[in-house]
């Protein structure tokens, strides 16, 4: 591996550190993912939830996916930011927001998602494998 990812919240109060590589990185067109970016999607990198270190609390928020998933987002409760997300049925796993990363160009996409809700202005990469809803696993 390559130095570890860090990242956080605007203001610097929430940080982490993954000591390892993403299990997968993708752009997410569901509309929650809409709705938290303010754009047509979510960039996400997931990582094993062992190889995380965060420090600062973060307040949590829990919804339903359009797939029945139990979502839970994670945000700066000083300057609003949304880091991280887990998810109740894969506790395993930590998802990072792309933008949250001290260096965001190591952000590399490998797939999009929930493209039934993506909107044509939304332009992303064309050579990404698209999935309508999530991939299968």
């Amino acid at each position: 591996m390559n130095a570890p990812y860090t990242g956080g919240c605007a203001c610097g109060a929430i940080r982490y550190k993954m000591f390892a590589e993403p299990v997968m990185m993708t752009d997410c067109q569901c509309r929650q993912c809409q709705r938290e970016s303010g754009t047509g999607h979510l960039s996400h990198l997931i990582f094993p939830r062992s190889a995380t270190s965060i420090q600062g609390a973060a307040t949590h928020w829990e919804l339903v996916g359009d797939s029945g998933t139990v979502k839970i987002r994670a945000f700066c409760p000083t300057c609003g930011s949304p880091v991280y997300a887990t998810f109740r049925d894969i506790p395993d796993y930590l998802v990072v927001r792309a933008g949250s990363l001290d260096d965001p160009s190591r952000y590399r996409p490998q797939q999009v998602t929930w493209t039934a809700a993506g909107y044509a202005w939304d332009h992303l990469d064309s050579a990404l494998p698209k999935f309508e809803k999530m991939p299968p696993a």
